[in-house]
């Protein structure tokens, strides 16, 4: 396991008091004030997770980002995050840098427990893609703990389609996996010494992510003062993950499938092809046939993608690892913390696994990470959990158990975080489009919750 180091590059006022707040929340803190003496850090010693501190007073210019970005590029090991002004956002290359190379961000201003969670998601996020591979008393998990039948015909999945070169589509619910398996195909192909590019096609506003993809030339739009390769060309041997394809455009779609087909890309405002080679990764937690048969998804491109297919299952159909992530998720979670949680009392056990989880296995994260700041006890409870003891479940049919458990579940959810849709989203999970789905199915307003 990583151990809780973290890196505050502070570029701007507001550095001193969040690296204060760091320390007294237990992290080992090694602050710099520009990045070059971050790159030095780094090169120095192991981070987990690195934040960057920037508000308006000290905005980075284009060469900064740069540099940045760079010193990201070089700490493949350390998850990046950002705490800034809405102002900072404003600059389009530094916007760029936070979607294509930054785990997570926050505006300030913030409350403290924000910038924890975020945090410490992104040094759950480290550990799992770094370390469990290593440090696992089983060889063979490739970073993903469950032992039920299902996760152990997904790892031999994942074996068989790493050494090839085709295209691999993974299937699976929000929150469920997807990426982790994404990497493991990754981690386990000739091409894991090569760079690892993860795009979310459903994060980056539409007109926005041509230019991100594809790059474009110097005076190619406004803005565009030099040239800049896309995310495809930098992950020039080796693999790149578009995690939520479905949620890519279709004029855009157009795009990809003749990259796939020719092995070359056009930067904007370019006359000329570049040959690239990446192999293509993507994942979707909806079902793209049925996109197709709707006219949102090319059949071609879907064709295309669809040569070798990976299912994550959902949590809830291997229920009998959730004892396992939760202690697993424990371990890390509690790990430096000043008051010592031992363990779950068996109402805490018995609840998880009565529950559905309809968030999947991120939400199982979010439930145990809130309980062990929440708890007083040595041993969490289902009410720390936020989950009802199983034994006041009435209902004998499972479906409508399910169905009761996760309308409570995002009822809770927006309630507890002021029915902020992205928040509850977050706290549960899912994506904020999944979230406002499963509220139309619960006919759930965030006013009525």
């Amino acid at each position: 396991m990583p151990a809780r180091k973290i890196l505050c590059l502070s570029l701007g006022a507001e550095g001193k008091t969040v690296e204060g707040h760091l320390r007294r929340a237990g992290w080992d803190v090694a602050c710099c004030s520009d990045v070059s003496a971050a790159h030095s850090l780094l090169a120095q010693r192991k981070f987990s997770v690195a934040l960057v501190v920037a508000d308006a007073a000290q905005r980075l210019d284009e060469a900064g980002v740069a540099a940045l970005e760079a010193c990201v590029h070089a700490s493949l090991k350390t998850e990046w995050v950002a705490l800034c002004e809405q102002a900072v956002l404003e600059s389009h290359v530094f916007r760029a840098l936070i979607l294509n190379c930054f785990f997570d961000y926050q505006v300030l201003p913030l409350e403290w427990p924000d910038l924890d969670r975020m945090i410490e998601h992104a040094a759950q996020r480290a550990m799992l893609r770094h370390g469990v591979a290593d440090t696992s008393p089983e060889a063979d998990t490739l970073g993903m703990v469950g032992q039920a039948g299902s996760m152990v015909q997904l790892r031999k999945d994942i074996r068989k389609v790493a050494g090839a070169f085709a295209p691999v589509l993974i299937h699976g619910e929000s929150g469920s996996g997807k990426e982790l398996a994404a990497h493991a195909i990754h981690a386990c192909s000739p091409r894991k010494s090569g760079p690892w590019v993860e795009v979310n096609c459903g994060a980056i506003a539409p007109s926005l992510i041509h230019s991100e993809l594809f790059g474009y030339v110097k005076g190619a739009f406004t803005g565009a003062s030099a040239d800049r390769r896309g995310l495809i060309e930098a992950a020039d041997g080796g693999t790149i993950f578009l995690d939520e394809i479905g949620d890519l455009p279709l004029e855009l779609q157009a795009n990809l499938l003749r990259f796939l087909q020719e092995k070359t890309i056009q930067r904007v405002g370019a006359v000329r092809s570049t040959a690239v080679d990446v192999r293509v990764v993507a994942a979707s937690h909806v079902n793209l046939a049925e996109a197709v048969a709707r006219g949102r998804f090319r059949e071609d491109l879907f064709y295309r993608l669809n040569v070798l297919t990976i299912e994550v299952p959902p949590l809830r159909q291997r229920m009998d690892d959730v004892p396992l992530l939760a202690k697993h998720f424990l371990k890390v979670c509690a790990a430096d913390r000043p008051r010592r949680v031992e363990g779950f009392d068996r109402q805490a056990l018995a609840a998880m696994a009565a529950y559905s989880w309809p968030g999947n296995v991120r939400e199982l994260y979010n439930c145990v990470q809130r309980a062990v700041v929440m708890t007083d006890q040595r041993y969490i409870s289902a009410r720390d959990l936020g989950l009802a003891p199983a034994d006041v479940v009435a209902s004998t049919d499972l479906d409508a158990a399910r169905t009761l458990a996760e309308r409570e579940a995002i009822a809770r959810a927006l309630t507890l975080m002021g029915n902020n849709v992205t928040r509850a989203a977050r706290e549960l999970g899912v994506s904020r489009m999944t979230l406002y789905r499963l509220m139309d199915k619960h006919r759930i307003s965030a006013e009525a919750s």
